[in-house]
């Protein structure tokens, strides 16, 4: 893991308030915040009627809103037309309206371009002015980007999704109620996923050990509550620990092809479970001062299957599609496999993949 395990930053979001019912107090919470929200939701006829307590709670509090709908996955333009005036934004919804949300509260205090801001196909421009206050209810227990510290944009032209990260973009407060939440199987994979990158991880730490430890406990018990709270683990986890080559693969896969990011996580993790261990297996076998570091890697991945139980076959008992169930054809994967070594989440891979390493993930997942 960490060179110096006992040295190590821990940030989330400023407040998380967890519970049945905690979405009612939603009008007093925006209340301390400001007197007009704009509030961002899903497009579909479901979304727009779950999402009336919350605009009821926000009238009887005297908060005065507008709603922004948005479609699918949020892309820098989904963004660039959800800039309004406001005093505070809410989201409700899953991780792709949270993200949007997050991403208009930053750049309404920062001015110019989304593209200026993101990563890999932008300039990486730093938020540097504190955002509009934010606050995130998850309806899905999937993503945890309520209590992330980056938001994952696509950009179509570019066909990849990047992110757009400052430690600024953490939630003022995050309301997770289970009664409003949701869990389809793609997306409670998708936080299992974040709970075991995060703890394979090259940069975990005895903090977020700890949290995916209990995450992937609850995880496995089940049950909306315990995967709500899972959920939520994981993107503490991610946020401070990082991911690995799953979500290195997800990234660039979801801004190539129609794919759904959960599914796409979902596909992709059992093969990289057993390159991952097999390829620090190996360098454990190699021996000296490296091979003694790995060791201790290599351990986990028994750890997670003592918690979890066998991945692969979770993937098959959850229905889960192949990558080729997406579009993806094998004469793309040369394409693919520079785009997935250049993403951010790539770098927190317990061991460095070879692309032949890179090519069988692919494969297997295919």
């Amino acid at each position: 893991m960490n060179a110096n395990p006992l040295r190590f930053e821990f940030a989330t979001a400023t407040r998380i308030v967890f519970g049945a019912g905690k979405v009612q107090e939603i009008g007093m919470l925006a209340k301390t915040f400001g007197r007009r929200a704009l509030v961002v939701i899903g497009k579909s006829a479901g979304a727009v009627q779950r999402v009336e307590p919350v605009l009821s709670a926000l009238m009887q509090a005297g908060v005065d809103y507008d709603t922004y709908s948005v479609s699918g996955e949020p892309t820098l333009d989904t963004v660039r037309a959800g800039r309004k005036a406001c005093d505070l934004v809410i989201a409700f919804g899953g991780g792709s309206v949270i993200d949007t949300g997050k991403a208009i509260a930053a750049l309404l205090t920062n001015p110019g371009d989304p593209l200026e801001y993101v990563e890999v196909i932008g300039q990486g421009r730093a938020i540097v002015n504190q955002p509009v206050p934010f606050i995130a209810i998850p309806t899905t227990a999937g993503t945890g980007s309520e209590v992330t510290r980056n938001a994952v944009l696509g950009s179509p032209e570019h066909k990849v999704k990047v992110s757009l990260r400052s430690p600024l973009m953490l939630p003022r407060v995050a309301v997770i109620d289970p009664d409003v939440i949701i869990a389809p199987p793609a997306q409670r994979l998708d936080a299992l996923t974040q709970l075991i990158e995060p703890f394979v991880s090259c940069k975990a730490n005895p903090m977020t050990d700890a949290i995916c430890r209990e995450g992937m406990r609850r995880w496995r018990e089940g049950g909306i509550e315990n995967w709500a709270l899972a959920a939520t683990f994981s993107g503490m986890a991610l946020a401070n620990a990082g991911l690995g080559a799953v979500h290195g693969f997800a990234g660039p896969l979801g801004g190539m092809y129609d794919a759904p990011h959960g599914a796409l996580c979902a596909a992709l993790l059992p093969a990289v479970m057993e390159v991952n261990e097999r390829a620090v297996a190996a360098l454990v076998k190699r021996g000296g001062p490296e091979g003694r570091d790995y060791q201790s890697r290599l351990q986990r991945f028994s750890e997670v299957r003592q918690i979890i139980g066998d991945i692969p076959a979770l993937v098959r008992e959850l229905q889960i599609p192949p990558l080729r169930a997406y579009g993806i054809r094998r004469e793309d994967f040369p394409g693919i496999i520079p785009k997935a070594k250049a993403a951010s989440s790539m770098k927190g891979n317990p061991v460095v993949l070879t692309d032949a390493d890179l090519t069988e993930i692919l494969d297997k997942s295919w």
